[in-house]
């Protein structure tokens, strides 16, 4: 019994030992900032770090008082109701694609991971000239159909859907996510619709799509969280313009924080967010009991 309690106890402190790094990083890189924001939110500390508590006062302006808060959470709720759906059914149909038996299987693959990992201020001002009203590619193809393309990132109506636009050219990870998903459907369930006659749309509506519902749904969270925290493109391209149509919550955090030097607000409203992230996670979490099927379930 001894030599067992001793072996407990190496096995505890190796435990301890190998995760100490993250442990530290854990603790000092996300609990200790997301406390300490949540301090601030309670407060009117500005720049210089000094100020008084406040209660919920901050909370209580952003929501009641400015209505440049609820437009900002209006258009990054339009932006994921519009690019997550759009990436999910891409994310399927690529990886669908790629996982059938074709010739330079490889090197399509790469070629469309490859954007997900380019550096994205580079590829921002690459899509900010591709989307140029004035001498931008978009808009010269299509000058030879004769259509005379919009003002894409100065024109309020096309603005966020041409962020949306931008952003799918990333989805590599998820249409990679989404390929793994696929193949580890079993073979023999397509085999035993092909001896059924089943075409191949029945077997994507039948078989694949249904086995898929996990990956799908992972995609999907993911999806949701990361488009909820959109900053790049609206910051570089069009500062929130034009006339706040692609003001996110993000933007507008940074822009309080450390433009107007208003930490304590700029906090309140990160919380907010924080919030509504975790009440749409926890929906599509009492949801996925009804859509997502489990093979071993």
């Amino acid at each position: 019994m001894k030599r067992l309690t001793g072996l407990k106890k190496r096995n505890t402190i190796n435990f301890y030992a190998f995760i100490a790094p993250w442990l530290f990083g854990f603790l000092v890189l996300t609990v200790y900032p997301m406390l300490e924001s949540f301090r601030l939110s309670l407060t009117n500390t500005g720049f210089a770090g000094d100020g008084d508590y406040i209660g919920f006062q901050n909370f209580i302006q952003a929501f009641t008082i400015e209505t440049s808060v609820l437009i900002a959470f209006k258009n990054t709720f339009l932006y994921v109701l519009m690019f997550v759906p759009c990436s999910l059914v891409l994310s399927f149909f690529l990886g669908w694609l790629l996982s059938r038996q074709i010739r330079f299987l490889g090197f399509f693959r790469s070629v469309f991971y490859i954007p997900y990992l380019t550096a994205g201020v580079a590829v921002t001002i690459m899509w900010g000239w591709l989307f140029n009203g004035t001498f931008g590619l978009i808009n010269y193809a299509l000058s030879f159909f004769g259509l005379q393309g919009p003002n894409w990132l100065g024109d309020k109506s096309t603005a966020l859907i041409s962020i949306v636009i931008m952003n799918l050219w990333s989805i590599g990870n998820g249409v990679l996510i989404m390929l793994a998903g696929i193949q580890d459907i079993p073979r023999s369930y397509f085999e035993s619709a092909e001896i059924d006659g089943a075409s191949t749309w029945r077997q994507i509506i039948s078989i694949t799509i249904p086995l898929s519902t996990p990956t799908i749904y992972f995609n999907l969270v993911i999806g949701v969280i990361g488009a909820f925290q959109l900053f790049n493109q609206p910051y570089i391209l069009t500062n929130g313009g034009p006339v706040d149509s692609t003001m996110t919550v993000s933007l507008f955090i940074f822009r309080n924080a450390f433009e107007y030097g208003k930490m304590g607000y700029a906090s309140a409203v990160a919380w907010a967010l924080f919030f509504a992230i975790m009440a749409v996670v926890l929906l599509l979490q009492a949801s996925q009991r009804k859509w997502v099927f489990y093979g071993d379930s």
